[in-house]
């Protein structure tokens, strides 16, 4: 059983999470931020190191959202990055951004579902996503489909949620993700659903090895996974 946002919806859970985020889009950024105390800034920028020495010209980041790792992924000096993300809001809320920072020769922001990419293959240095994999509708066939359009030799960066392991940090997650983030979320994106599904999304993505085994399933080889702060998220690695 698939984790949705709208549990009284039939839509599919593709059609529910691209309305969530449409909804929340005007305040995801603030919100993000907010929740994640910044951390996810950090987090975005530790990923990205991990493509520096492989020197990417052309990057697709998947789920791109409002376009913030996108930006962060400028440090690599690329010639383009093309970013998809299912929800039309975000992306509005991405190119605003992209314009007022001079950026949208360099990011193009196009609609687009990970799960059927229309890009032929073999056809991107890099393959990026931070926080949009656990969304997806059929995990595996979104991963094969990012496999697909990724040049050989080329890499994927997965920045993604994780379930803390260790005690004390395991409780108080849960705590926080449970009780404080449903509540914060609501009071600010006006969403009840959005910040619920999060802590239930997470709980129910294979995360660690079993989400490395999902990459070597799909074909990725040289597979790493780095947690980071105490196991609240984790970068994936992989190479095709």
């Amino acid at each position: 059983m698939s984790v949705v946002p709208y549990k009284d919806k039939q839509d599919s859970k593709k059609d529910q999470v691209a309305e969530m985020f449409n909804n929340i889009s005007p305040k995801y950024d603030l919100l993000n931020h907010v929740l994640s105390l910044g951390i996810d800034i950090i987090w975005r920028k530790k990923a990205i190191k991990y493509l520096k020495k492989d020197q990417p010209k052309l990057i697709l980041d998947i789920a791109t959202g409002t376009g913030d790792f996108a930006i962060e992924a400028l440090v690599l000096n690329p010639e383009k990055i093309i970013g998809v993300d299912i929800s039309e809001g975000m992306l509005a809320e991405g190119r605003k951004k992209m314009i007022k920072r001079g950026l949208q020769d360099k990011i193009e922001m196009h609609l687009g579902d990970s799960e059927g990419l229309l890009f032929e293959d073999n056809k991107f240095d890099a393959v990026i996503v931070s926080f949009g994999v656990r969304n997806f509708e059929n995990l595996e066939k979104g991963l094969a489909d990012m496999y697909r359009v990724l040049r050989p030799g080329g890499k994927t960066v997965i920045l993604e949620f994780s379930k803390p392991k260790g005690f004390p940090m395991k409780q108080a997650y849960s705590f926080y993700s449970n009780k404080i983030l449903p509540q914060v979320g609501k009071l600010v994106s006006k969403d009840n659903s959005a910040y619920t599904y999060l802590p239930e999304s997470v709980q129910a993505f294979p995360d660690g090895e079993d989400f490395l085994a999902v990459l070597k399933k799909v074909g990725f080889h040289s597979t790493v996974c780095k947690p980071l702060t105490f196991g609240i998220s984790s970068i994936y690695i992989g190479q095709k």
